[in-house]
């Protein structure tokens, strides 16, 4: 009897362990009341925390009291009644709570109950309020996004730039070429203009002499 008493100690101490071990470097923890769900929706739900990294989990309260204890997660206590399973978050502390925001919309019979996100206690509709913010991917992807507009925008002016001084540079080449070939114009007009002064000193030595 006292060895079977153990054996279910030590069954209760694993599952505890198993719980803390999740915990421990979790960002988030979010409980739902799983009742109501159909094997399919149970199925799509849990394929689609595993896509974001999720581990979900149903335990029983007792466990998972004592798993929480002294942790940032204690606070989730005053959640713990009925049949519960959790969402655990590590990488993105708001993937459970985006994960069921998504799916209480096709499966009305998932209750969100509360939970803890980056220390803090949120209760049904804080956690679906957190649901609503983008993921850390896509909120990298539009930084990066905005980063690069200014960049982009910067090289198009640039190439306008570029594009006008061309332009300016050949049209101001222009005047200097007529301003070369003035001289040359200027020698034309001004050489029939040496012939009557020519013509006026040979006449005043033909005067003289005579």
């Amino acid at each position: 009897m006292a060895s079977a008493n153990q054996s279910i100690k030590d069954a209760k101490a694993a599952i505890v362990a198993e719980i803390s071990e999740q915990i421990k470097d979790a960002e988030s923890i979010v409980v739902v009341d799983y009742r109501g769900l159909t094997v399919a929706q149970d199925t799509a739900l849990r394929k689609a925390f595993r896509e974001e990294g999720v581990t979900y989990k149903v335990y029983k309260n007792t466990f998972i009291t004592s798993a929480i204890k002294g942790t940032a997660f204690e606070s989730i206590g005053e959640y713990l009644e009925g049949p519960t399973a959790i969402a655990i978050g590590r990488a993105d502390a708001t993937a459970p709570a985006r994960v069921l925001g998504k799916f209480v919309k096709e499966a009305d019979k998932l209750e969100i109950k509360g939970g803890v996100v980056e220390g803090t206690l949120y209760d049904a509709k804080g956690i679906t309020a957190i649901a609503a913010i983008p993921s850390r991917d896509e909120l990298l992807s539009k930084l990066l996004g905005s980063l690069q507009s200014p960049i982009t925008n910067f090289a198009r002016v640039m190439n306008q730039l570029a594009e006008k001084g061309g332009a300016s540079a050949t049209a101001n080449e222009a005047p200097v070429e007529a301003k070369e070939e003035a001289p040359a114009e200027e020698a034309k007009a001004e050489a029939p203009a040496e012939a009557p002064v020519e013509e006026a000193k040979a006449e005043a030595e033909a005067t003289t002499e005579a």
